[in-house]
């Protein structure tokens, strides 16, 4: 694949769908066509919405109506408002990137498995008919680097499903350590030419995750303010972190795209501009297409009011 048409850049709908309480009040509002309208207006060209499978599915071995309805509201909205979308499958039975969500089992059960391929299918029945405007992206960060080669078996099995009912659509594909760039290299070869490398990117964590509190105070002490000047995030930084990954899609002709990055919001607005501007430059030189986490809240919102002073520029950047 030598392009992702129409998914240059784009800004992921975090805490809708996935990462919420799944209150009524959150489904039904926390994303409007207002939100949408924005989005549009700010000059992305496609948005990333992440779900968890308890939204689609209804506890009794069938498919919830009411969670694909709220998936067709964000087709129909994008539809109208010029955008396309990834549907991005942010949590499965047994396994989710945030442990605290005690899913476990999935890599080691081939039942679990077996449900994932059966929810893929049912996703590609709604939403694969339109491969111009729609993507699939199969799990969100899997984790571990032991699960590696359990997950390209995984993936290369779900693509047979998907393909046997969506064979346009194009697929995204991330490695272990949460999407990490370092781990593209570890992707098993394309299934077809319509597969694309994904990765998210929050280097230097230090500096993106300060004062996170989700981070493990073992693995990464995020626990003091850090300045952009400090993170030593320059363009160069990224074009040296992201080049084991560029090669290695050349090399299995594919491309990359980045479904996630950002900067917390304990960061000051001007340091997380000349984050974004330093991010863009890697990006626009390797033609990579991205999502920039999160439009609204999640500790990253775009939309936030503390990003007033600086959003104009930062928009220029996503």
């Amino acid at each position: 694949m030598k392009e992702f048409k129409g998914f240059r850049k784009g800004i992921d709908l975090g805490g809708w769908l996935s990462q919420c309480d799944y209150s009524k009040e959150r489904l039904e509002g926390f994303i409007t066509e207002k939100d949408i309208e924005t989005i549009a207006a700010w000059g992305a060209d496609h948005v990333r919405l992440p779900i968890d499978f308890n939204i689609l599915e209804d506890g009794a071995g069938g498919y919830s109506e009411t969670g694909f309805g709220y998936v067709s509201g964000a087709v129909d909205m994008c539809r109208r408002n010029g955008l396309n979308i990834v549907i991005d499958l942010h949590k499965t039975a047994g396994f989710s990137f945030d442990k605290g969500e005690c899913e476990t089992g999935f890599f080691e059960s081939v039942e679990l498995q077996a449900r994932f391929y059966r929810l893929w299918e049912e996703i590609a029945r709604r939403f694969g008919n339109d491969p111009v405007h729609i993507a699939f992206e199969l799990l969100n960060e899997v984790t571990d680097k032991e699960y590696s080669p359990v997950w390209n078996r995984i993936a290369k099995e779900c693509i047979k499903h998907i393909r046997a009912i969506a064979p346009e659509t194009v697929i995204l594909v991330g490695s272990y350590w949460n999407n990490s760039v370092e781990a593209v290299k570890d992707l098993d070869p394309p299934y077809d030419d319509r597969i694309v490398y994904n990765f998210h990117c929050y280097d230097p964590l230090l500096f993106t995750h300060q004062h996170a509190a989700w981070v493990d105070p073992e693995r990464f002490d995020v626990s003091k303010d850090m300045t952009y000047a400090e993170s030593g995030a320059t363009a160069e930084y990224f074009e040296k972190l992201f080049a084991e990954a560029i090669r290695t899609a050349k090399a299995n002709d594919t491309v990359l795209y980045c479904g996630e990055y950002g900067v917390i919001d304990k960061a000051a607005p001007e340091d997380i501009l000349n984050w974004y501007k330093a991010i863009n430059s890697a990006f626009e030189k390797y033609n990579i297409c991205r999502c920039t986490w999160s439009y609204k809240e999640m500790d990253f919102g775009l939309s936030d009011k503390r990003l007033d002073g600086v959003r104009e520029e930062l928009l220029k950047y996503i």
